[in-house]
């Protein structure tokens, strides 16, 4: 008799899957991609992407299993800018991700346990995935970013 774990109903599943990346806000990814290339031995998993809807340039680097994203503004009006001008120009921690099996159900979800969103739907991220941010004014002043990542494991297992 083979024993296999069920999978639990939509409403009893987590959120959040797992850390999908840290992102960094930098004036220059090619500036600041020597530190964690070099310094760090991180490697790029592909080249800088545009990201039109965010107006920002991503770079993501791996650590292993570990995914850190390099993001720059691409104009003036992009978040990236002010949240760079906010910190008088130096790079630091933009937001953190979190994995979703489906991004519309996590939006849900989180608005149902009172949690303000930024993004009332879903909308393209970079690498062919589904985003929506989380207000940081709900997650004690972090800014936090829901990933439906279509080439993720994580996915799958839970059953998505």
């Amino acid at each position: 008799m083979s024993e296999t774990t069920p999978t639990p109903p939509p409403a009893l599943r987590p959120v959040a899957l797992g850390l999908h990346h840290v992102a960094i806000a930098v004036p220059s990814i090619e500036a600041a991609r020597g530190v964690y290339e070099k310094a760090l031995g991180m490697t790029a998993s592909a080249g800088v992407e545009h990201v039109a809807d965010q107006r920002v340039e991503v770079l993501v680097l791996m650590a292993g299993t570990q995914r850190i994203e390099l993001v720059e503004p691409a104009s003036e009006d992009s978040p990236i800018s002010k949240f760079l001008e906010r910190a008088g120009g130096r790079a630091g921690l933009h937001h953190l991700a979190w994995e979703v099996a489906d991004v519309a159900e996590a939006i849900a979800l989180v608005r149902a346990a009172g949690a303000t969103m930024i993004d009332e739907a879903p909308r393209p991220g970079s690498h062919g995935t589904s985003i929506a941010f989380v207000h940081p004014k709900s997650t004690g002043g972090v800014l936090m970013e829901l990933v439906e990542d279509p080439h993720s494991a994580r996915a799958e297992a839970a059953g998505h």
